[in-house]
């Protein structure tokens, strides 16, 4: 007797918080070690250590975001595959997606190691703090390749109905992380070196822990190396454009943000803003909690044609994020200095005023970024790929890069707001890009409404 699948049957609200409950506190562990992360680095190593990671961002974020389309894209499209009783479709699309993850991030490591001072001058890294930078970069480089395998590999078994599983994974890969940057940065005083050490050896036990997957009597998708029809990956990866843009329009955005600062501010102002976007990220990661279900939830009562159930769970999520941000604006206006404190000393004064002045402009962008996360995610779950597409570089590239050079430039002399110097004003560009996306979310959502789609899917008489 085959087994119910509780996503296209079993209560509504159980099912989604059985699914994002383990999601969240995933990715809710995975911003606890990157926030504590960002707190011994600032706190320990210095100002100058958080400026110099956000200034290899935008070259990270190449590096997730093909990782994120393999993942997700695949996610779903094995969701689909596995919905529609298709289980050999979804095993080669699973097999593909590790592949092609770990064969990418092993030529990113060979290229950057190549060449590393062309990298640094693309980069706009001072050669003030070239040295930190290269210390963090010798050991993450490779670090990389099976912290995304791993990544792919998450929402693989999450798409195969082990969401436990998963978030063990992730927990423990978190937990890890935090106690060996303690030991690394605070006892050894390895600097930079030791928060990639720590990484390192987190992340290769939490590839060992979901590796588990492989050996469970339950799983339904099947490894193997040896492929033939590569299509499906090219079908599956085309499902997670919209996630690849949102995730490399961050590094184009960080470029943009990085080379702003260092023109206005100096690397003490890249500092300034680290801070903040640990406030962001944040945000971010748990809409994404809430989001992730969706793919899988979505995806497959789309394949069944549960329409109605799918407007349910895509109401839920939209609760869910709403109320998300207006907890987090709202415990960023009551304490702006207890937040920006964890993160940097007393005697960084100047990055510390900076830093809050700059959480004061930013406050709209949390109350609607959960939202438009959702929203597109949905898009992607229905398979509307140029719709979500659409809406994801316009939300995370065209918007955000208009604005703050539009905002660069109008506000290099004056400010809006007076408490604020004129230097930080051009900020306000992202909060405004996030409420322009939302009206263009809003409309393509309402086009692909499930009602809407159920009669498009209704059988002719």
């Amino acid at each position: 007797m085959s087994k119910q699948n509780s996503v296209l049957s079993g209560k509504v609200t159980r099912t989604y918080f059985y699914y994002v409950l383990p999601s969240l506190m995933g990715l809710l562990a995975i911003t606890s070690a990157n926030l504590v992360d960002g707190i011994f680095v600032g706190n320990v190593i210095g100002a100058d250590a958080l400026a110099a990671i956000t200034l290899m961002i935008p070259y990270f974020t190449v590096l997730i975001s093909i990782a994120i389309m393999l993942a997700i894209g695949g996610a779903v499209t094995t969701g689909k595959a596995l919905g529609a009783k298709d289980p050999d479709s979804a095993s080669d699309i699973f097999s593909q997606s590790l592949i092609a993850a770990g064969f990418i991030n092993l030529i990113f490591a060979l290229l950057s190691l190549l060449f590393e001072a062309e990298l640094f001058s693309l980069l706009n890294i001072p050669d003030e703090i070239a040295p930190l930078a290269a210390s963090y970069l010798n050991i993450i480089r490779w670090v990389f390749i099976i912290q995304l395998i791993t990544m792919v590999l998450y929402y693989q078994v999450r798409s195969d109905g082990h969401p436990v599983l998963a978030t063990s994974a992730l927990v423990t890969g978190a937990l890890l992380n935090i106690i060996l940057d303690a030991w690394f940065i605070i006892y050894l005083q390895a600097g930079l070196a030791g928060a990639a050490y720590a990484t390192a050896i987190a992340q290769t036990i939490q590839f060992f822990v979901l590796s588990q997957y492989f050996f469970s009597k339950q799983k339904t998708l099947v490894f193997k190396l040896l492929q033939k029809n590569w299509r499906l990956l090219y079908k599956s990866a085309c499902n997670g454009v919209s996630e690849l843009i949102n995730e490399l329009s961050v590094g184009v955005i960080f470029f943009i943000l990085n080379a702003l600062m260092l023109s206005r501010l100096g690397v003490e102002g890249v500092a300034a803003f680290t801070i903040v976007n640990y406030f962001i990220f944040l945000s971010i990661m748990i809409s994404y909690g809430f989001a992730d279900a969706l793919h899988l939830i979505i995806s497959q009562n789309y394949g069944a044609q549960a329409f109605n159930r799918v407007q349910q769970f895509l109401t839920l999520a939209l609760g869910c994020a709403l109320i998300m941000g207006g907890l987090i604006a709202l415990l960023l206006t009551l304490w702006p200095e207890v937040a920006v404190g964890w993160f940097i000393s007393q005697s960084e004064l100047a990055a510390q005023q900076m830093s809050q002045q700059l959480l004061v402009l930013l406050l709209p962008l949390f109350l609607i970024n959960g939202t438009n996360i959702i929203l597109t995610c949905y898009l992607t779950a229905i398979h509307q790929a140029k719709p979500s597409a659409i809406v994801a570089i316009t939300r995370s590239l065209i918007l955000p890069a208009l604005l703050l050079i539009s905002c660069h430039y109008v506000f290099s002399n004056g400010s809006l707001f007076p408490f604020h110097p004129p230097e930080l004003t051009f900020i306000i560009a992202l909060p405004l890009a996030e409420w322009l996306a939302f009206l263009l979310a809003s409309y393509y959502c309402w086009q692909y409404r499930p009602s809407k789609l159920a009669h498009m899917h209704r059988p002719l008489d």
